[in-house]
């Protein structure tokens, strides 16, 4: 099991990681001897930290600046002991040191109690998705074996706690210095407390699930061709891969069979790896294949993405920015991505946090963040809380990290389903009518007027104005709207993401199909999800005309027309656009039409205007 030590800068992590190894016995012979000579040569005291800090510049500065790693072993298990540093400066290094822990013990000094680092580090390991945390209250000997002050620490860092969700596995009060609590009990000093030592501490954490049990995930390294053979290779990040496996590449949703599985030198090739293996293997069949591909199970694949959001934590000198870009690396894979919004910035300090409603455009370095990011391309990732390994990511700008967070699919579908065609052996009908006769004989163009807001911006009013009116000036025109559709073609989705995207995909390619014979469509769909979207205009190709019928969400909720904002504000409805689940706004819509400032009339008399410029035909 691997342990990351983690805390403020001189609450002493690197004095209890060098007192446990030794009275545990995990040092070898003549470790501490040597380190009390060098300690004499340079006319320094004596410390535990110095079995830790291996670099000179921590012993003269006092301080740990790399994240150390030593094995150590008890009487249950092997651990791996990752002390890292807690100096605001190294926070970098600290990250790295906890990104690859199964479990933490956050050390916080009993006389100075509960510091900005104390509570910053709790944070990142709780966004780093460590749920195993002992809290280790130091130097009980400097406040004379205090119970009502280790008593005071617990209460405050408890409370802290609880604001971000996360409970502490437990709470063990040691001096360090003196080796009291850590392996051995402190009944003289501290007879108040009966907890578990903290060596038993770290044998009561379960290890986390085998990854071998986990999906299949390789993300591809390279491809190799060696004679008529080419050569897929990678580090298998999770589950099994065997020879005669149905796999799917992604993002490009191919599947083929594995043949062989390659191996080096002599002996009988391999017929199964494992998590951690790094492979060769070669298909039944030639596929276009490259470096950032994820290999997986069909049955059980990634999640299919461009956009997705963010816990981040922001290390850069210059500020994240709405807009801005950055190069994304995740797993094999490197692509550019957009901060699409920053939904919120945390001080994780105080647990201040501002949510999109103050409108953050920038966070500042060593801030903690919830944004949304945005590539060209589909991405194959998963959610971290389900595959760690392929869940989280860095940013780099320079060639130098400057972020790094982890991934959440809330509030967004798998659009794997939406790209991908099941049907084969398709042949298009061709018609003998085209759509210019079609234009002639009813004197307009045939179109797709897509109307996307928030539930209550007044949609589906102006629609149905709309068809009232142009119906009387003769178009041929026809209402498809959210409501009325499922009750008969989409009466099987619910709304889920990945049904708000079936949803659409639908309406987009029924949209199109009454586009084609000539009519002029009006859609009335919060259709909340931009991808979405540009499907259903890619259906309809150049008759597509996305409207942004635009309010304020104050304004949509105090309109409230069906009563669903007041159900979602109670958790009576779940996942309702734009209070717990996201609208993304046209990024370049033909038109907007303010419904927060403009009357019924002056609306749909707006979109009456453009409709007459851009579809109306001379006979």
């Amino acid at each position: 099991m691997r342990i990351v030590i983690v805390g403020h800068v001189d609450h002493g992590k690197s004095t209890l990681v060098g007192r446990l190894l030794n009275d545990s016995g995990s040092l070898p012979e003549g470790r501490v001897d040597a380190i009390r000579a060098m300690s004499e040569r340079r006319g320094m005291p004596f410390e535990w930290s110095f079995v830790m800090d291996a670099l000179k510049a921590e012993r003269d500065q006092g301080i740990t600046i790399d994240s150390a790693q030593i094995w150590f072993k008890s009487a249950l298990r092997d651990y791996v002991i990752i002390d890292a540093p807690g100096h605001k400066e190294f926070l970098k290094n600290m990250i790295t040191g906890a990104a690859a822990a199964e479990a933490a013990v956050l050390v916080i000094d009993a006389a100075e109690g509960v510091r900005e680092q104390s509570r910053r580090h709790g944070y990142l390991l709780h966004l780093l998705g460590l749920r195993q945390i002992a809290v280790v209250v130091n130097k009980m000997d400097l406040v004379g074996y205090d119970q009502a002050r280790y008593d005071a620490v617990v209460a405050e860092y408890t409370d802290y706690l609880d604001g971000i969700g996360v409970t502490a596995t437990h709470f063990v009060p040691v001096a360090a210095r003196e080796g009291g609590n850590i392996v051995d009990r402190a009944t003289g000093t501290m007879p108040w407390y009966g907890g578990p030592t903290v060596l038993e501490a770290l044998d009561g954490f379960v290890p986390s699930p085998a990854l071998d049990d986990r999906p299949l995930r390789l993300p591809v390294q390279d491809v190799y061709k060696f004679d008529e053979r080419r050569i897929i290779v990678g580090r298998i990040e999770s589950g099994r891969l065997a020879v005669g496996d149905t796999i799917m590449v992604s993002p490009a949703n191919k599947t083929v069979r594995v043949r062989t599985i390659e191996h080096w030198g002599k002996g009988v090739p391999p017929v199964a790896a494992g998590t951690g293996r790094s492979v060769g293997i070669t298909f039944d069949e030639q596929i276009f294949i490259e470096r950032g591909d994820v290999i997986s199970h069909a049955e059980n694949p990634p999640v299919e993405t461009d956009v997705f959001r963010a816990r981040l934590f922001w290390l850069g000198r210059t500020p994240l920015t709405v807009g801005a870009g950055y190069l994304m690396k995740l797993a094999t894979r490197q692509v550019r991505v957009t901060v699409d919004r920053i939904e919120k910035v945390i001080d994780a300090g105080s647990l201040a946090g501002a949510d999109q409603g103050d409108r953050h455009q920038a966070v500042e370095r060593n801030a903690v963040a919830e944004v949304v990011l945005r590539s060209r391309g589909l991405l194959a990732l998963d959610e971290f809380r389900d595959l760690p390994n392929t869940g989280r990511f860095v940013l780099i700008e320079d060639y130098d990290t400057v972020g790094g967070g982890i991934i959440s699919m809330d509030g967004y579908p798998d659009q794997r389903s939406a790209v991908t065609r099941k049907s084969t052996n398709i042949t298009a009908v061709e018609h003998r009518v085209t759509a210019e006769a079609r234009a002639r004989r009813n004197g307009h163009t045939g179109g797709v007027l897509w109307l996307t807001g928030l539930s209550g911006a007044g949609k589906s009013t102006l629609a149905i104005e709309l068809e009232q009116r142009l119906f009387a000036k003769g178009y041929q025109v026809f209402v498809l709207d959210g409501d009325n559709v499922r009750h008969g073609l989409n009466a099987n989705l619910g709304f889920s993401p990945e049904d708000r995207t079936e949803n659409i995909r639908r309406v987009g390619e029924v949209a199109a199909l009454f586009a084609e014979a000539g009519f002029l469509v009006l859609t009335a769909f919060i259709s909340p999800y931009r991808a979405d979207r540009e499907r259903a205009r890619a259906a309809a190709g150049a008759g597509f005309h996305e409207v942004h019928v635009r309010a304020d969400l104050d304004v949509c909720e105090g309109r409230d027309p069906k009563g669903l904002y007041a159900k979602a504000r109670r958790g009576e409805i779940r996942d309702f656009t734009g209070i717990d689940a996201p609208y993304e706004p046209p990024a370049a819509p033909e038109l907007v039409v303010d419904t927060g400032r403009l009357s019924i009339e002056e609306a749909v008399q707006s979109v009456m205007d453009y409709i007459e410029r851009r579809f109306t035909i001379t006979r």
